[in-house]
């Protein structure tokens, strides 16, 4: 007697189905176009993953070179300054700083070219 898959097919289906709601057409309905579109999507979700986080730290990057244009130095000298000050704060927790914070991101920025200065 051979095996068929029936109830296992049926919920593999189901969960692809389910997974593809929304889509557009046959994007949604039809077997093989739901597959398809769901291999093009885990694609961009694993790929763009790693994008957003690139874009995050480009904010951060501009944030911080704004703040640190309006205090009169740039963006390379100030992280010059930080590194040979030993101070190790990540640019996320700069960028807050400097739109939350100001008064403390001048601290920050004094104390940044004074390092560079000696």
């Amino acid at each position: 007697m051979r095996v068929r898959k029936g109830a296992a097919r049926r919920r593999a289906k189901k969960r692809l189905f389910k997974e593809a709601r929304g889509n557009v057409g046959g994007r949604s309905k039809l077997l093989r176009t739901v597959k398809e579109t769901l291999i093009r999507a885990r694609v961009y979700a694993y790929r763009d993953r790693r994008v957003r986080k690139r874009e995050f730290r480009a904010l951060w990057v501009t944030r911080i070179t704004a703040a640190c244009r309006a205090r009169g130095t740039n963006y390379s000298q100030f992280i010059n300054g930080l590194t040979k000050a030993g101070i190790t704060l990540n640019r996320k927790s700069l960028s807050e700083l400097a739109i939350y914070q100001p008064q403390i991101f001048d601290e920050i920025v004094k104390a940044a070219q004074a390092a560079l200065a000696v």
